[in-house]
């Protein structure tokens, strides 16, 4: 296995967009050539940030734990790739400068779907209770999302594939020097 820089590949996007499944696949793909790693926002609320609620407060501090994990990590040369809304701007702003004060690249990748695509998507009926006022403070209903001014990568789940969002997201990291570009990663 290649032992190759570490970096923060940051999936942000609203619930449902797809940040996961694409997360995955592309941790899929690495993992034969880099150590790689996948921090997950849904496990993440589970475990290190059990107790925090949906505040803004609360939503700040559970991205900057994730964005800590994620240095400490990129620091001893893993790729880490995460998949958490993160919906306010400034703090993925945050962890974007404190990562590149570290000497760790930062590339965001912004999962994008329509909110009709989304709520067709949606199997738990998030989106159709948050729209009836039934759930409050969801992101992209009755809370804000603010995507990215300029992220990296777009992936527009909606209307591409997995597969074309997965590629895009490798030819950035061989476009950035963290994925050489010999390397094969099918």
């Amino acid at each position: 296995m290649r032992q190759g820089p570490g970096f923060i590949l940051w999936f942000t996007g609203l619930s449902g967009a797809g940040k996961s499944t694409l997360a995955t696949e592309v941790l899929r793909r690495l993992e034969p050539v880099q150590r790689v790693e996948l921090l997950d926002g849904d496990e993440f609320r589970a475990s290190l940030s059990r107790g925090l609620g949906f505040s803004r407060e609360d939503r700040e501090e559970n991205v900057r734990r994730i964005g800590y994990v994620a240095r400490l990590l990129a620091k001893h040369e893993v790729g880490v790739l995460t998949a958490a809304i993160s919906p306010y701007r400034s703090s993925r702003d945050e962890l974007r400068a404190q990562a590149t004060q570290a000497g760790i690249p930062f590339l965001e990748v912004h999962v994008h779907a329509s909110l009709d695509a989304l709520i067709a998507r949606d199997v738990k009926g998030l989106y159709k209770r948050a729209l009836a006022g039934e759930l409050s403070r969801f992101t992209g209903v009755s809370d804000p999302y603010e995507p990215p001014e300029s992220p990296e990568v777009v992936v527009r789940s909606d209307a591409e594939t997995v597969v074309s969002g997965v590629e895009r997201i490798l030819e950035t990291l061989r476009n950035h020097g963290l994925l050489a570009p010999s390397v094969s990663v099918a």
